[in-house]
């Protein structure tokens, strides 16, 4: 059986932010987390669940309108 990796996505995540004129570092301060969540978002990484959390809180939304999972290889 083969397993098929799954990448994260935050596309969503960008568009609430320009959808309400806040910048990433912005939401950085408002959710209290660090520079390095930042660099991990733009870079399509994996965060913490806490760090998903605390976006989720500041941003007063669920965690399916800031983060999607694709499948990053070929079908």
């Amino acid at each position: 059986m083969r397993r098929s990796n799954m990448a994260v996505r935050y596309g969503k995540l960008s568009k609430i932010l320009e959808a309400r004129d806040l910048t990433m570092a912005q939401l950085a301060k408002d959710a209290g987390f660090s520079a390095n969540i930042i660099t991990r978002i733009r870079r399509q990484e994996f965060i913490s669940m806490e760090s998903i959390e605390k976006i989720c809180n500041a941003l007063d939304c669920k965690v399916d309108n800031i983060l999607e999972f694709e499948s990053d290889s070929p079908d």
